[in-house]
């Protein structure tokens, strides 16, 4: 979205937790802050677009970072996304470290164990339950007992993925937004177990990052995903039904509502795909006012995704090469 809440990465959990060695051993395994408020050493699980904006984040407010990926393809592909988002960060001017210095605080790896001395991890795999609670728990057993857990995810119940924990107190959900680098919100969704100690230092860790904490309790879709999907599900309605154009439908919305991008484009950003599972999760739990229209359907099943694809609701030029 700036403002486009939905999305994790692409990249699934790597195969399985391994013990190898920290690329980043030698410095000390604590979940302390540091000097930016903000954990010295993060861990991301999964290097997709929304795990490598979530690097690229950590990485520019002070922390040393480590991307866990599936395999070392994927992995590589991950650092060169991290790499990319913080030499335009330095393009930008919104640091002024040097890029080097920059990079030097940025590793990758396939192996689990490279969460061992983080002070914080933080989940973002696809949105499928069972993945996700798989890749929590392989994350938690190499976690030193002070270190916070955390999941990205957009729709999911934070308590059914606490479930599967040993210690669902030091978890929670930090909902990034997609891009990260533009988006000034994260949701910080609190479970049932959630620890006071675990909302006050997430708070804080959404300051350091130069962003806005939003603090909801568990629920389906939380604040941000349920109501800009109820609005996107609308807006589908509307086209479908020839109310008008989608490029009218969504000028409704930025020039009357003041919305930066409207519905139906940022569905394009966020992955038609994307917004589908999530709609049907909300159905399932909330209701059939969030029963995906046919048209959505239909696009997914066309293979129509959106920006990833090259064409959604709209035509994008800026489709990736492997779309």
């Amino acid at each position: 979205m700036s403002t486009v809440p939905e999305g994790t990465a692409r990249d699934a959990v790597p195969a399985a937790p391994g013990r190898g060695a920290d690329p980043a051993a030698g410095h000390p395994a604590q979940g302390v802050q540091g000097a930016q408020g903000v954990p010295a050493r993060v861990g991301v699980l999964g290097g997709g677009r929304m795990g490598a904006g979530i690097a690229h984040a950590f990485c520019l407010a002070g922390s040393d970072v480590v991307v866990v990926e599936r395999d070392d393809d994927a992995a590589q592909a991950g650092l060169a996304r991290v790499t990319q988002a913080l030499a335009r960060s330095v393009d930008r001017g919104t640091t002024a470290e040097p890029l080097a210095d920059l990079t030097r605080r940025v590793a990758v790896s396939t192996d689990y164990a490279s969460f061992a001395s983080r002070g914080l991890v933080v989940e973002a795999v696809p949105e499928d339950l069972g993945l996700k609670r798989q890749a929590l728990r392989a994350v938690e057993d190499v976690l030193d007992d002070g270190a916070w857990l955390a999941t990205n995810t957009s729709s999911l119940s934070v308590d059914a993925l606490a479930d599967v924990l040993q210690r669902p107190d030091r978890f929670c959900g930090l909902h990034f937004f997609n891009p990260v680098p533009a988006s000034t919100l994260i949701e910080v969704v609190l479970g049932a177990r959630t620890s006071a100690e675990l909302e006050a230092a997430a708070r804080s860790w959404v300051g350091a990052l130069g962003k806005t904490p939003v603090v909801v309790r568990d629920s389906p879709g939380f604040a941000s995903s349920r109501l800009g999907v109820a609005i996107a599900l609308e807006a589908m309605r509307m086209l479908e039904e020839g109310v008008a154009s989608a490029e009218d439908i969504d000028a409704a919305m930025v020039l009357g509502y003041r919305h930066p991008v409207g519905p139906l484009r940022t569905t394009d950003i966020v992955g038609l795909d994307v917004r589908l599972g999530i709609a049907e999760y909300l159905a399932s739990t909330l209701g059939p006012r969030f029963t995906p229209p046919a048209i959505l359907r239909e696009k997914v099943a066309r293979g129509q995704l959106g920006r990833k694809t090259g064409h959604g609701f709209f035509a994008w030029d800026d489709a990736p090469p492997s779309a």
